[in-house]
């Protein structure tokens, strides 16, 4: 008979990932996580959670290999352990749960489809837009996350200031904006704003996570 167990290991340390991800917190902090690395303190005060309930879902990701740390003097970072595996992972939960879970799909028709009449542009789209110079693209997210990573020549302008800094953009130009990844709101918010001011705006389909994770190109904030 052949020996089961390497099969049995294998399927052990794939539960304990799955376990890992079976939390909305633990979720929200890789969504975090996945826009650039983070001190505790910095993902307490994100995610609304306390520290010690934010280091304890944080240990339990650490266990399943989901992220990693880093000291930088006496502060501990995290960051997540392979960009590219863990946003494809959480994608990928997410495309089942849009498919299977009659929930999900409630919540995506009932923001997203009815709020935007417009289909979300395509990171290849924009690509080709963005070679040809026709587009500006808006990043809606935290200026932090901005500075450790975003779309080429994107403008940062944080949803919550938008309203008062429109007369920052051009008004001729269609602008794709875009946040932290497929279920982020601001996105859609801003580009609904931006509509009831006049602009020509659409949505990225996913965020700067996916972005990323595609292998497409990025830029980082550069520090004097």
């Amino acid at each position: 008979m052949p020996n089961p167990r390497p099969k049995w290991i294998v399927f052990e340390n794939l539960a304990e990932i799955a376990q890992a991800l079976g939390h909305p917190n633990r979720l929200q902090l890789l969504e975090s996580l996945a826009q650039g690395q983070h001190s505790v303190d910095e993902l307490a005060g994100q995610s609304g959670m306390s520290f010690a309930n934010t280091s304890r879902h944080l240990q339990i990701l650490r266990r399943a290999r989901l992220v990693e740390t880093k000291r930088r003097g006496k502060q501990v970072l995290y960051r997540l352990a392979g960009d590219t595996e863990v946003v494809a992972l959480i994608g990928a939960l997410g495309r089942v749960g849009e498919r299977n879970i009659a929930e999900v799909n409630r919540v995506m028709d009932d923001y997203f489809t009815a709020r935007d009449s417009l289909e979300a542009i395509s990171r290849e789209a924009l690509v080709e837009r963005l070679q040809a110079g026709l587009v500006t693209v808006l990043d809606v997210r935290s200026p932090d996350e901005f500075a450790q990573g975003h779309l080429p020549g994107a403008r940062n302008i944080p949803f919550r200031e938008l309203e008062e800094r429109l007369g920052e953009l051009p008004a001729a130009a269609e602008i794709v904006a875009y946040c932290r990844g497929p279920y982020c709101i601001y996105a859609a918010e801003a580009v609904a704003a931006l509509r009831a001011n006049g602009f020509n705006a659409l949505r990225l389909e996913d965020g700067f996570p996916e972005w990323k994770a595609a292998g497409l190109a990025v830029e980082v904030a550069q520090h004097p």
